[in-house]
């Protein structure tokens, strides 16, 4: 299947000298089981985690010399996981782009955050082996370091977990309680959180881990109640 990839070279600001490493970064596993194509974008997702990590980390301890070690720590925690990555690929309108199988495809494939998420990490996997590490780094400061810079003004709440059970307590409110699920194979789970206080269900999150999941559940929870 060909696809039209030129729109989203122009919004990631990087025109491929190899177009194939960004279409295999749009092949999902769903599509590769229903297709010609033997690689799905799984490879390329892994080197991209690697290289946002690493990137990342440099941002963080150039621009921001005057965080301690800790707080350098949560930086780079809220722009590297899943929820972050898939609201920078639905600015890039990655989902349109996804190569998916019929069935995750009718599932709403596109739009959820762990597909998206794994895309984005593919994306900048196939930028640095096409462009190199240089170029792959510019990327990546253009795409995060505006949410890095709003992250610093909520550092204190980057643990939303001890967040939320403050708020609760000065509101005199339950304990919040956390049930998790996990879908996918053990080397690559993806984990669903519920946040319930008082039995009512007032935030739902995802992640890689148990941990993250759980947090991005408290955020929904603590941003639910104090919307209020």
């Amino acid at each position: 299947m060909l696809i039209d990839l030129g729109s989203l070279e122009q919004r990631l600001g990087y025109a491929f000298a190899d177009p194939e490493l960004l279409r295999r970064a749009m092949c999902h596993r769903s599509w590769v089981a229903e297709s010609a194509d033997t690689a799905s974008n799984e490879r390329l997702e892994f080197l991209g985690d690697a290289v946002l990590g690493w990137v990342i980390a440099d941002i963080v301890y150039r621009n921001f010399s005057d965080q301690a070690e800790g707080a350098l720590t949560d930086l780079r925690k809220s722009v590297v996981n899943a929820t972050a990555l898939a609201e920078v690929a639905a600015e890039l309108h990655l989902g349109e782009h996804l190569l998916l199988g019929r069935g995750e495809d009718a599932a709403g494939g596109r739009l959820k955050v762990s597909i998206l998420s794994d895309a984005m990490e593919a994306v900048l996997g196939a930028v640095y082996l096409d462009g190199g590490k240089e170029v792959a780094h510019d990327l990546i400061d253009r795409l995060f370091s505006a949410r890095l810079e709003a992250a610093v003004a909520t550092l204190d709440r980057l643990d939303y977990k001890s967040a939320l059970q403050e708020l609760v307590a000065t509101r005199s409110m339950p304990a919040p309680e956390y049930s998790v699920r996990s879908t996918g194979p053990d080397h690559h789970k993806t984990f669903f959180a519920v946040a319930k206080i008082a039995k009512q269900v007032m935030g739902e999150g995802e992640g890689r881990s148990k941990k993250s999941a759980e947090q991005a559940a408290a955020a929904a929870a603590f941003n639910a109640i104090t919307a209020d």
